[in-house]
């Protein structure tokens, strides 16, 4: 006949559901479920968990290992990434962070583009003058078109910048003298600073991913400031932030200005990567074309226009290479890429509006929880 021992415990040590919750809460933190910041330095961090540290660490090897496994094919197109990064940001801080809409990229970049395109081959100035300068000429101008800001919106404002891309373009047609016309100017050399060039591939990929990490940066950090916060406030309700004390016409100039910055900044770069300005470069289909991207990646996200610059500038070599894999040599990629960034964008507003940013962070969300059901 068998008989239950009672054992006592040892004073002070944990009990099961004491030694249960201890595991959860050393197991908590690693997987992220939740906001445990016990510091000012945690909660202001940009990666506040392990898990997208390791991303962050994953993402610059990769970026970094790049050119030295990849052709010459694919290291042009990743600078030609690079570059339409830097437009989408600018285009991402007016519309998705400030709510100002605009379809006047192509213009923007073409000052930026034809402003070092003069500087250097017509006065003969160096690359690292004419690039700030570009980018602070599109920022002046960006200003100007954005003063109908404070009295127009929606709609209204959208056909207000089409009339700055129409004007651009008119005015480097008719400007012979100094845009060379429709023939564009030609000439242009690769960037350098003193006796460091950047005339092959692989050393201009890294200058524009050192540009582009700089770019994300200054987002990321600016929104984390009263400019950004007033920017996100006008975008919410304008007169709630002007209410609360938030200067809505300088704030708006502002984020003008900002977002010209960097789009003028990235038509000089590319300037530099084709070697020729031409207004070809810079018509409508370039504004759509950016509108697309931070559409399809996920307005107000700065990895949204990442993901959309990525989706959109890969979009024309993975459509010929499934035609190739599937034996549709005959096929115009032109058209069929067109066909689907139209199916794409009906389709992210429709189903996802937030885009892709929104997708990978449902994903994240779900294995931070899995395998728990809530």
């Amino acid at each position: 006949m068998c008989s239950a021992v009672a054992v006592k415990p040892t004073p002070g040590a944990p009990t099961r559901p004491q030694r249960r919750a201890s595991w959860w809460e050393s197991l908590r933190p690693r997987i992220g479920c939740g906001v445990y910041h016990s510091t000012y330095a945690d909660d202001m961090a940009l990666r506040t968990t392990t898990a997208s540290r390791l991303r962050l660490v994953l993402v610059s090897v990769t970026a970094v290992m790049f050119p030295f496994v990849a052709g010459d094919y694919w290291v042009g197109e990743a600078n030609r990434l690079y570059i339409a990064i830097i437009g989408a940001l600018g285009l991402n801080i007016l519309v998705g962070f400030t709510g100002q809409i605009s379809i006047a990229q192509g213009a923007f970049m073409a000052v930026g583009g034809y402003t070092t395109a003069i500087m250097t081959v017509t006065l003969g100035l160096p690359f690292w003058l004419s690039l700030p300068c570009a980018g602070l000429t599109t920022a002046a101008i960006g200003a100007i078109f954005g003063v109908p800001s404070l009295r127009l919106k929606g709609l209204y404002l959208l056909i207000a910048t089409l009339a700055a891309q129409v004007i651009v373009e008119w005015l480097i047609l008719r400007m012979v003298w100094l845009t060379k016309g429709p023939n564009g100017i030609y000439g242009i050399k690769p960037p350098a600073f003193g006796p460091l060039e950047f005339s092959d591939r692989r050393a201009f990929y890294f200058l524009m991913l050192f540009f582009v990490v700089i770019a994300i940066l200054f987002a990321a950090n600016l929104f984390r400031t009263k400019i950004g916060r007033a920017f996100v406030a006008i975008r919410d309700q304008d007169i709630a932030a002007s209410v609360a004390g938030v200067d809505v016409f300088k704030y708006k100039l502002l984020a003008f200005g900002v977002s010209s910055f960097y789009v003028g900044t990235a038509g000089a770069l590319q300037a530099h990567d084709r070697l020729i300005v031409s207004p070809e470069y810079f018509n409508i289909s370039v504004s759509i074309e950016y509108l697309g991207m931070i559409i399809i990646g996920g307005l107000g996200s700065i990895s949204g226009a990442i993901y959309g610059a990525a989706f959109i500038r890969l979009l024309p070599t993975a459509l010929s290479l499934m035609t190739g894999t599937l034996g549709l040599a005959g096929t115009n990629v032109g058209v069929l890429q067109q066909a689907v960034f139209g199916l794409a964008i009906v389709g992210f507003l429709i189903f996802e509006p937030h885009g892709i940013a929104k997708i990978w962070r449902d994903v994240k969300d779900y294995f931070k929880l899995w395998p728990f059901s809530y």
